[in-house]
Order: C-alpha cells, then structure tokens, then sequence
C-alpha cells in the first residue's frame, strides 16, 4: 500500500484525484512482484475511465499477455468504484486491497458491494481499510485544498470552474455544419 501511496502523490503533483494503485503477481515461487503500478490520470489522458486501478490492470494485462489474471492482487489507496470493481471482477483477481473508504461511489461495501454479489460468476476476495488514514488524508487535503482555492476565486470575482468555449458558445457551437 506504500507503493500505492506514492502513486497517488504523483497523481497530486499531476493535478488528479490522489489515488494510486500496484498489482502484485503471485509468481509459482511464492514471491510477490509488483509487476505494474496506476495513478489517476482522466483529466490528463481526457479519459473518464483512466482510474488508478485501470491504468495498473492494463499495464498488467499488457506485461501478462492476458486479460485474466487470477494469480494478481490489487492494492489501491481508495475503495473501487463500481467501473474499476466490475473490471477487476472481470480480470478474474485473487484480491483487492483498499484502503480509504468511498462513502459517495465505493462499490465495495460502502454505497453497494459488487465483490459480495454471489450472482457474479467469479469471487475476489476484499479487504477495506488498510492504511485507510494516510490514504484518507492525501484526498482530505487535496479536496480542502481545491475548496479552498474555488472560495478565494469567488471571492476574487472570477468564475472557479470557467466552461470550455464551444460549451460557452452553445452547444449548437460544437456540432459539424449541415450538409
């Protein structure tokens, strides 16, 4: 979870959400290998979908030559979303280790519990809360430093999430000319 820690630092340093992520491969011998590592980075990659655990599980499934990896454990600084969830389901992982709870979008025991749903065909064992105080402060701060930041720019008079200029335009503004 260090290792998922300093992930999410970087993540910070970006300007994303600080969460972070490593999978571990359980290789034959009995020695664990991180062999990828994730930061959040939608707002950089412009993809909604770039979160920590999915940056690390196709890094992983690049490295492995395969989608599945059921001898891999996830160590991640925030409890999945329902996405990532159901994408490490999907992945087939032996375990997800969390640490922060996510009482606004955990879809693992917080708002719902995709890794409880005994329907889905595989199970991946779950644990929540493992240095949930160090993962739970790096967004704390981050987040009081944003609202922070938005008060004194309304304060300052300026807008403190200025729109995009084809959404300023109208939404008309962004559509091709008709044929």
């Amino acid at each position: 979870m260090a290792e998922a820690l300093r992930q999410a630092a970087q993540a910070e340093a970006a300007g994303e959400v600080p969460v972070g992520a490593v999978l571990v491969w359980h290789r034959p011998d009995g020695v664990d290998e991180v062999i990828a590592r994730g930061r959040n980075r939608p707002i950089g990659d412009r993809d909604p979908t770039a979160h920590a655990e999915l940056v690390a599980l196709r890094e992983a499934a690049r490295q492995r030559d395969n989608y599945r990896l059921p001898d891999c454990s996830l160590y991640v600084t925030l409890e999945p979303c329902a996405m990532c969830a159901m994408a490490l389901l999907h992945a087939r992982l032996r375990r997800v280790v969390w640490g922060a709870t996510d009482p606004k979008t955990g879809a693992a025991g917080s708002v719902l519990d995709l890794f409880a749903e005994a329907r889905l065909n595989h199970q991946t064992a779950v644990t929540g809360g493992v240095l949930a105080e160090p993962c739970g402060q790096i967004l704390r701060d981050f987040f009081g430093r944003r609202r922070a930041e938005a008060r004194a720019a309304r304060q300052a008079g300026a807008p403190s999430n200025p729109p995009p200029a084809a959404a300023a335009a109208g939404p008309e503004a962004s559509l091709p000319p008709s044929p």
